[in-house]
């Protein structure tokens, strides 16, 4: 009998926990993610993406992507892609030598495409701020943009004698020391990874309807080989930060089982465009 009284108890144990499960489910917010080009970027001397002489010689194609992410309390666009004046018939090759640059289409034409327009947006958030993730910023005026106050302060500080212009008109504001949680309910998740700038982020997404909520990696790594090896780019603000939140992005995304995507890899951008078209 006292085996038996153990054995309903553990059953109806399993069976609460699995309710709770399925309850937890069915009150999520629906999440919808679409991805967009932000254009494209052939890296000529990709020397510049290794602390060494590693890929001296080698020239490695890369994408620029940026996100929409539509959730019940409101619409956030990630990063915004290589500026709209390369939006043109033939790549530029930029004065460095180092890229061969090009946006296909306009954010109004690339938003309409998806059924959404400029004024849509609530929020707006960039892994960092780089030229080929800032592209239609100044479109998000009137979005409030989330952003670490240290990368803030390196880009439009007061004290700076030279301010970004590619971000001048982004007056609403919500400055974040660390990870933030957009939404307030766990499925869009700010992730702090500085290094690469000193207040780089990446983005947590829990989309409806996929078996594994998405992780963007910003630019903590730039291709495959990159998140494998560790590898660090000659360009960045601190190399040690960049490893550390390489640690703890592993971390993060091991616990979250989540599919990381790498933002600037032609493969992960595929991946991506496959699984949110299921």
């Amino acid at each position: 009998m006292k085996k038996i009284i153990i054995l309903f108890l553990g059953l109806a144990i399993v069976s609460c926990k699995n309710t709770e499960k399925k309850s937890e489910e069915n009150t999520k917010p629906e999440v919808k993610l679409y991805q967009l080009v932000g254009g494209s970027i052939l890296v000529k001397k990709l020397e510049v993406f290794s602390q060494d002489t590693t890929y001296t010689g080698q020239s490695k194609q890369f994408t620029d992507a940026y996100y929409v992410i539509s959730h019940p309390k409101g619409n956030l666009m990630w990063d915004a892609g290589l500026p709209e004046q390369l939006v043109m018939p033939e790549p530029y090759d930029e004065p460095s030598g180092v890229y061969r640059i090009q946006r296909p289409d306009s954010l109004v034409n690339q938003l309409k495409s998806i059924g959404f327009k400029v004024e849509d947006f609530q929020y707006f958030a960039m892994s960092h701020s780089h030229f080929d993730h800032t592209g239609h910023a100044n479109y998000m005026k009137n979005a409030t943009w989330i952003v670490q106050e240290n990368e803030y302060n390196s880009v439009l500080g007061d004290s700076l004698p030279q301010k970004d212009p590619s971000l001048a008109s982004l007056t609403k504001v919500k400055k974040i020391k660390g990870d933030y949680d957009v939404f307030g309910d766990g499925t869009v998740i700010i992730k702090y990874t500085p290094g690469h700038t000193i207040g780089h982020q990446a983005l947590y997404v829990e989309v409806s309807g996929l078996e594994k909520p998405i992780l963007l990696t910003g630019d903590l790594y730039h291709f495959e080989e990159n998140r494998k090896n560790k590898g660090v780019p000659s360009f960045n603000y601190d190399v040690k930060q960049t490893l550390e939140s390489m640690a703890v992005f592993e971390a993060f995304a091991k616990e979250k089982n989540a599919e990381v995507i790498i933002q600037h890899s032609p493969k992960d951008f595929e991946k991506l465009g496959k699984l949110l078209n299921k």
